[in-house]
């Protein structure tokens, strides 16, 4: 009833379109890098868990935490990879950038090595390619970039533009 009634509106209504679902064109790769080094830190912590000395209710609460939040924060970093890649990374600038799909791939899989396991290479990993990504997403822009360290832990150089 309800699919009839709104068929008979569908030859007055507009049709609507954008390049992409943010048709601002606002894309920041520091959010990635934000993401991706949180991941890495995430899986820091959880790593010194066992150093603490926290009674064995205090350190499984603690793990469900970091856990949770580690694979947010991965799943975040494929997400903002995902809208930029799909959104912004098409026509002409593939071309200066062939690797582009490539790349996003590599992404979506460390970025699911992140959340299946908690080895620390899996957040480099992760953090070295989303550096790779802001790198090219920068140029695309046609914004020059510098590589410094993020000024907390885990301390780990990320590519950031020059503004």
């Amino acid at each position: 009833m309800l699919n009839s009634l709104i068929s008979k509106f569908d030859s007055r209504i507009e049709d609507a379109s954008a390049h992409c679902d943010i048709p601002c064109g606002i894309y920041d790769a520091r959010a990635v890098m934000y993401h991706a080094v949180s991941t890495l830190r995430q899986i820091d912590i959880l790593l010194s868990l066992k150093e603490k000395g926290l009674s064995e209710t205090a350190f499984a609460m603690q793990v469900a935490r970091n856990t949770a939040e580690k694979e947010k924060q991965a799943e975040l970093t494929k997400h903002e990879v995902r809208v930029i890649w799909g959104d912004f990374m098409k026509g002409d600038k593939l071309v200066k950038h062939p690797n582009a799909h490539a790349l996003a791939h590599s992404i979506m899989v460390a970025g699911s090595a992140c959340k299946q396991d908690l080895h620390r290479e899996d957040g480099e990993k992760l953090v070295a390619l989303c550096n790779e990504f802001s790198e090219m997403f920068w140029d695309m822009k046609g914004m020059k970039t510098k590589t410094a360290p993020c000024p907390y832990a885990p301390n780990v150089d990320v590519v950031i533009p020059v503004l």
